[in-house]
């Protein structure tokens, strides 16, 4: 049996942003740190399959040591209260909290490592910022999956250095990951801090993207429950203390109102999955297309020398790749397994969550036709406070008003008859009978 790997010598520094223009994406993606940051995810998936966020579970020194580092944190948020504001984002106690984090962060990293080891002291000056930066933005009160992203290189810096050793990936992907998100829910809802870039309906979720990966992966064995639970309240109540995925769409169900294919349409697709291991497989896929390609999120990822954007000798055959470029459908529910039959087909559309249109004029009988999900960004999508009266004219399609709606910001078709053949304003009163 052969030795294991020695740990390589880093020359600590402290870590910068290093990607400043979209074309440093490319070196990211082919860079070591992007190998190590997903082989990284990956791994801690496998470790957790099967496994729950409650059971008793071995836990190093180190892994103690950094659940106690969070709840730290967690208990600064309660000497911190926020402050009476008016406005719906961003209460301003969150700086003070954050001016704390700032303040005892060098600390606190440096007894998480001296505690397992002094070799590892000289590291705490290139860790340190990937934890500060693991909370959201001082300035803006926000948070978003480049936070939760720094937080799992954080995560993985500690493994690289050798502080955390392969016997612990359950624990740190159960215990210190299910820490991290009490906290960061503490703060998102303490603070009302805003969704870091968000894309509104085409996020997966407002804040986070790897829990989901890692709770999709728990599920993949063991698991008596489907994907298609999903989008049910009382199931993600049940099973919110024991799973990451779950964990996340309880909170979702709390903080958010309407339907559910309204405003978390992404995951309303995925609960149309048939295997666990398919939506683990499919949203690392997801991740590195929505995430890890975007200059918004790489342009603030910090690099030093355990992560350094050095072109990657050997990819790692354990990261899956798309078959196609990933697109957004142009109408919701057409290229959607849920709900039911897209509007585009030629069968007939079950009832679905939506709102029937009144006729806007009366005595005009209008064609059954109901509003998409109103977040949707499809071509003339209603803004709040309008209302479509229907999709784009043309064969199959026909609209009872030839011109254009006063009450959509499309403009007439060229094809469309230059006067309407209906009023739209009804008889006046000076009209003649």
């Amino acid at each position: 049996m052969g030795d294991p790997d020695p740990i390589p010598k880093y020359h600590h520094v402290v870590p910068t942003t290093q990607v400043k223009t979209g074309d440093g994406v490319a070196v990211w993606e082919d860079s070591e740190a992007y190998q190590e940051y997903l082989g990284f995810i990956i791994a801690i998936g496998e470790s957790v399959k099967g496994r729950k966020i409650t059971e008793e579970i071995t836990m190093s020194c180190c892994c103690r040591r950094l659940v106690e580092l969070l709840t730290i944190l967690r208990k600064n948020i309660g000497e911190t209260p926020p402050c009476e504001m008016q406005s719906r984002y961003g209460n301003p106690a969150y700086r003070d909290w954050f001016t704390k984090l700032e303040s005892s962060a060098e600390t606190l990293v440096g007894d998480l490592l001296c505690t397992v080891g002094d070799e590892w002291g000289d590291a705490v000056v290139e860790l340190v910022p990937y934890l500060v930066n693991s909370f959201g933005n001082k300035t803006r009160i926000d948070y978003g999956t480049g936070h939760e992203m720094t937080f799992v290189m954080f995560l993985c810096g500690i493994f690289k250095i050798g502080a955390l050793k392969e016997a612990d990936r359950t624990a740190v992907g159960m215990k210190v990951f299910g820490a991290y998100m009490t906290l960061c829910r503490d703060l998102q809802s303490t603070y009302r801090m805003e969704p870091a870039g968000s894309m509104g309906v085409w996020n997966l979720d407002d804040y986070q993207f790897v829990s989901f990966i890692w709770g999709a992966a728990q599920l993949c064995e063991k698991a008596r429950i489907k994907p298609k639970s999903i989008s049910d309240p009382e199931m993600a109540e049940m099973l919110c203390k024991e799973n990451h995925f779950f964990a996340c769409l309880a909170y979702i169900h709390k903080a958010k109102t309407g339907p559910f294919h309204e405003h978390s349409n992404q995951l309303w697709n995925i609960s149309g999955v048939p295997m666990w291991s398919k939506v683990f497989t499919g949203l690392i896929k997801m991740y590195r297309a929505e995430v890890l390609c975007k200059f918004p999120v790489i342009q603030h990822t910090l690099f030093g020398s355990i992560f350094t954007l050095q072109k990657a000798i050997v990819k790692n055959p354990s990261i899956p790749t798309a078959d196609v470029a990933m697109e957004r459908p142009g109408v919701p529910g057409v290229d959607s397994p849920r709900p039911g039959i897209g509007m585009g087909s030629r069968f007939p559309r079950p009832g679905i969550p939506g709102i029937d249109l009144p006729p806007p004029v009366p005595g005009i009988t209008m064609q059954d036709i109901r509003i998409p999900p109103t977040a949707c960004p499809m071509p003339g999508a209603r803004v709040p406070g309008l209302v479509m009266v229907g999709q784009f004219p043309g064969p199959g399609n026909p609209t009872q008003f030839p011109g254009p709606c006063p009450n959509t910001r499309l403009p007439a078709p060229d094809f469309q008859s230059p006067k309407p053949t209906v009023s739209l304003i009804g008889p006046t009163e000076s009209s003649n009978p």
